[in-house]
């Protein structure tokens, strides 16, 4: 079955909800300018919850304060980089996880995968995302997908997450055609921005339990 990665996780509810479904990793967003964002501390207690499941700190361009304030209050097995960090911030920031760095790249067409070359070996993961539109505060698709099958043809040494736009609907065949062994959701499973549905993560689950071509 491919590993899912829950994302934007902001109640006991939620992650009891992603740990029924079977969550391979939880996420929690340490950013204030998305409607997912929780505290470091906040972050630690829901971490704390997350007993089947690692525990994955999404932040985007962190300085070494807030690093250090999430990896006391939260202890995260992932810290996920979701900006434009370098190749070297990459290195810097895994001091502060228990198992790694797992790098967010944007993805609109083809040219946009060769920047995985320079993180290959870097990270210890990667996690392909749609680039956002723009004059977005924020990274991320904003819920829009991309050409999945675009990474059908990728050559890195590292695991890689598949995520953007993916929902119940669409996430069987984007798997099929990406190739993807695991995938991250976070608006497909929400009744709106910032709110999650257990119905909603429990269907996504179910959705990847039979396979289906693409």
């Amino acid at each position: 079955m491919t590993q899912i990665k829950f994302c934007g996780l902001k109640t006991g509810r939620d992650v009891a909800a992603a740990e029924a479904a079977g969550a391979a990793w939880t996420g929690f967003v340490i950013f204030e300018k998305s409607p997912r964002h929780v505290s470091p501390s906040l972050a630690g207690e829901l971490a704390h919850l997350a007993k089947n499941s690692q525990t994955v700190a999404v932040t985007v361009n962190p300085d070494d304060d807030l690093l250090a304030r999430i990896r006391d209050a939260m202890h995260p097995d992932w810290i996920q980089l979701h900006g434009s960090e370098s190749p070297q911030r990459v290195v810097q920031a895994r001091a502060y996880a228990k198992r790694g760095v797992i790098k967010a790249l944007p993805v609109a067409d083809a040219s946009d995968l060769d920047a995985a070359k320079a993180y290959d070996r870097i990270a210890d993961m990667l996690l392909f995302d749609a680039k956002p539109p723009k004059g977005a505060d924020r990274p991320g698709g904003h819920g829009v997908g991309y050409d999945y099958a675009l990474l059908k043809s990728l050559q890195i040494s590292v695991p890689w997450l598949l995520s953007g736009g993916l929902d119940a609907t669409n996430v069987a065949a984007a798997v099929s055609q990406a190739g993807a062994q695991a995938v991250d959701v976070s608006s497909g499973i929400e009744s709106a921005p910032g709110v999650k549905d257990a119905d909603k993560i429990a269907a996504f689950a179910s959705a990847l339990a039979v396979p289906t071509q693409a």
